[in-house]
């Protein structure tokens, strides 16, 4: 399923009453998100404040509502159930918030959930502005227009996406794919959706030490993206061999991981490398310049 959210996209929320899975409730329903109701094993029948009914299983609140996308804020140890139990349902969408799965579980739910779209976990979520928002960002810096944004980090696309938004670079859609080492959604498969987006009309990339997402994410871009500019940022390029930062998945592991083999591989099809989030802007802005002429 595609990552682009709409207006009509049916929303439950796995774990809806807890207080973590109440609060993005409330904010994802003041930005216009499509929440049809929530799971919460022992209180179904019930409803939330806002008036969102309560089920006790996915497939009752699926079959009730109809929903194709789920939000998940369970503890770590019900992560992977909480994963299956929406590819049984029939959800074709979910974005899993919750961090510290195992990665033996992840690397099993990914092999065996093969039709279902899943956005982390350990992620802050997908938005498309103006649209929907499901996940935990803070809608205020987003702005509705034409930049896709990819990112491993939560802060880090809230910083990037401040400063687009400050300079009038506006945003179709932004994809925070999670921090831990096996993940649903990568680089790559948002890259392949936005270069097929006529929405999108440049792309941000912003990575970070650890693994070689970033090199398979610039050998697809310099291949499928030849109209569409992109700009890249490396976050923990000072970062010391061995060192992790923040994400379980960031972290150098002899000579792969390592932030020069990332920059490198970006300059070589052409992507420039921001030193600083604050100069994405300007780079995103004259690269915009050069395919316009």
């Amino acid at each position: 399923m595609a990552i682009f959210l709409d207006k009509n996209s049916k929303v439950i929320v796995q774990g809806i009453t807890g207080r973590e899975g109440l609060f993005h409730t409330q904010k994802m329903l003041a930005y216009g998100t499509n929440i049809v109701g929530g799971v919460t094993p022992g209180k179904g029948g019930t409803k939330i404040e806002s008036g969102q009914p309560v089920f006790n299983t996915v497939k009752d609140a699926v079959d009730a509502t109809g929903a194709t996308h789920s939000i998940i804020f369970v503890p770590p140890q019900a992560g992977s159930d909480a994963l299956y139990e929406a590819y049984d349902a029939g959800i074709e969408f979910a974005v899993c918030i919750t961090e510290g799965i195992p990665v033996h579980e992840m690397l099993k739910v990914v092999a065996t959930t093969k039709g279902m779209r899943i956005i982390g976990p350990n992620c802050p979520g997908v938005i498309s502005p103006g649209k929907s928002l499901v996940g935990i960002m803070p809608s205020q810096v987003f702005k509705a227009g034409n930049i896709g944004m990819i990112s491993r980090s939560g802060t880090l696309t809230y910083e990037i996406v401040d400063g687009l938004t400050r300079a009038g670079l506006g945003q179709s859609t932004c994809v925070g794919i999670g921090g831990d080492t096996i993940i649903g959604t990568s680089f790559v498969d948002c890259l392949r959706e936005f270069a097929n987006d006529p929405e999108t009309h440049a792309v941000v990339v912003a990575g970070e030490i650890g693994g070689a997402a970033e090199e398979a994410a610039a050998e697809f871009i310099g291949k499928h993206l030849p109209n569409k500019p992109v700009v890249a940022f490396i976050g923990g390029r000072s970062a010391p061999k061995g060192a992790r930062l923040g994400h379980a998945g960031a972290i150098i592991s002899g000579n792969t991981g390592t932030p020069e083999s990332k920059v490198k591989a970006f300059e070589a099809i052409g992507a420039p490398v921001a030193d600083r989030p604050s100069d994405i802007p300007k780079l995103l802005a004259e690269r915009l310049k050069t395919v316009r002429a």
